[in-house]
């Protein structure tokens, strides 16, 4: 009985198991998952890159086939699901192939500008004086336009193309991005370990990639993905235009303007391209503002 006694209080005696702290990675991805809105955003959008990626062994018709006694048939008939555009290509398999490009165009401007505008903004930044007038005057000359009027102008002097289009997106968006990225490092640069880290004699490129990357980046990426909705719709509005890719590579840009004569005869097969386009940005957009709720650390 007294050896029962004893374990029961050193059993009750025995501290509790420490919980381990959660970094802040851990606690960034359990807020998004407990958000319903940014995970269906997120779904639907893996959905949308995994068609893109593996369409060619979705069984899909060909979408560069076309049939001029097959034009502008309607949804469901004659086992063409979403029907077919103006030369009788199959509208799923373009939509789904058309996914490749528009995504491609639409995300690829913004990683490359948040790699250069990022470089840019910390060296500017934490550097100051002199090269922070030279890089930051010349990201205003830049500002002086509109993104869309800049964009179009660049391309216009390219020409079509997708290369080109990507190059005149990454020109659209290297500004804004810089311009953000000088400011939260330039708040980093005064903080008082960077103070102390430059008092121990580490050099300056020791404290950017030690000190400052890690706390700028996050507000950085935030912004940047909140660029990729405006970043498809400029590219979709290029092709729309004729000054982006060319036909007949599937693109939902492209498509909207090469559909627009069929508005009146099937408003539907017209309206498709667009719904993509509205649905893909609505997402972006919505994951934007959940990753940015869920990077608060305040919150």
């Amino acid at each position: 009985m007294t050896d029962t006694i004893t374990s029961h209080d050193a059993a009750a005696t025995e501290p509790a198991p420490v919980a381990k702290p959660q970094g802040y990675w851990q606690g960034v991805g359990a807020r998004l998952v407990r958000d319903p809105l940014t995970m269906l955003c997120f779904g639907v959008l893996m959905l949308l890159i995994l068609a893109a990626i593996f369409a060619p062994w979705l069984g899909l018709a060909d979408p560069y086939k076309g049939s001029m006694i097959a034009r502008l048939k309607a949804p469901g008939t004659e086992g063409y699901p979403l029907g077919t555009d103006e030369q009788g290509r199959d509208m799923l398999a373009r939509l789904i192939y058309g996914g490749r490009l528009t995504l491609f165009i639409g995300l690829m401007p913004v990683v490359l500008a948040f790699f250069i505008g990022s470089a840019l903004g910390i060296v500017a930044g934490y550097v100051g004086g002199m090269t922070n007038t030279i890089i930051m005057r010349t990201v205003d000359v830049f500002f002086a336009f509109p993104s869309v009027l800049l964009a179009i102008a660049i391309s216009g002097a390219l020409g079509a193309g997708i290369v080109n289009s990507l190059v005149s997106l990454t020109v659209v968006f290297i500004p804004p991005i810089t311009r953000v990225a000088e400011a939260v490092t330039s708040g980093v640069r005064a903080l008082d370990y960077i103070d102390a880290a430059r008092a121990t004699g580490a050099s300056a490129w020791t404290v950017i990639r030690v000190h400052v990357i890690g706390n700028v980046l996050s507000p950085i990426f935030v912004y940047a993905t909140s660029l990729t909705s405006v970043c498809m719709i400029l590219a979709a509005g290029l092709s729309f235009l004729g000054i982006g890719v060319r036909p007949p590579e599937p693109e939902w840009g492209l498509m909207l303007n090469t559909l627009r004569s069929a508005i009146y005869v099937n408003p539907w097969l017209s309206a498709l391209p667009g719904v993509m386009i509205f649905i893909t940005s609505l997402c972006l957009n919505l994951l934007s503002d959940g990753l940015r709720s869920a990077m608060n650390v305040r919150d």
